[in-house]
């Protein structure tokens, strides 16, 4: 006698890398990554609200640091296909590193600060060579890292201090 086990069904999405070669990507991965994009993105406007609200002036950081060259260049605009008007079209989120600028008037300067929205508020290694690179040209007064902080089933947000998270590493 023998026994059979039914098979599961794994389905596959083909796409297309860089380099032009074929991707099989798993669609409950997909489902996953849709997912952490969309609450990204959801925490990301949170924050965006959450500095308004102290009365900071909130706009987008179109900007990335090249480490190799040391400089400031601007960021690469992502393009994504859209069925709908069979073109390509920039995406509506940028690449920009950090992902917000801030300014709040203090007496007679205005206060720069740099915001990288992180759920878990960990920052790569070459994130943070980014920040210290900024901080050291004095690009940003100061770099906050936001991050969730639940309290019970409410959502709050956590800044910390870049140079909190440099001194911790040395």
């Amino acid at each position: 006698m023998e026994l059979r086990v039914p098979e599961k069904e794994v389905e596959y999405k083909a796409s297309v890398d860089e380099n032009g070669l074929v991707v099989l990507k798993k669609e409950s991965k997909i489902k996953l990554g849709r997912k952490a994009k969309a609450g990204g993105a959801q925490f990301e406007l949170k924050v965006r609200k959450d500095l308004q609200r102290d009365g900071w002036i909130v706009d987008k950081w179109s900007n990335n640091v090249d480490l190799e060259n040391g400089a400031l260049t601007p960021a690469k605009k992502s393009w994504k296909f859209n069925p709908f008007r069979k073109a390509m079209m920039p995406s509506a989120q940028g690449t920009g590193f950090p992902d917000f600028i801030a300014f709040q008037k203090m007496n007679d300067y205005y206060k720069i600060i740099g915001v990288e929205v992180k759920m878990n508020g960990t920052l790569s290694k070459i994130e943070k060579l980014k920040c210290k690179w900024m901080l050291d040209n004095k690009i940003f007064s100061e770099i906050l890292v936001a991050k969730k902080k639940k309290f019970g089933r409410r959502i709050l947000v956590e800044y910390v201090n870049f140079s909190e998270i440099l001194k911790r590493m040395r």
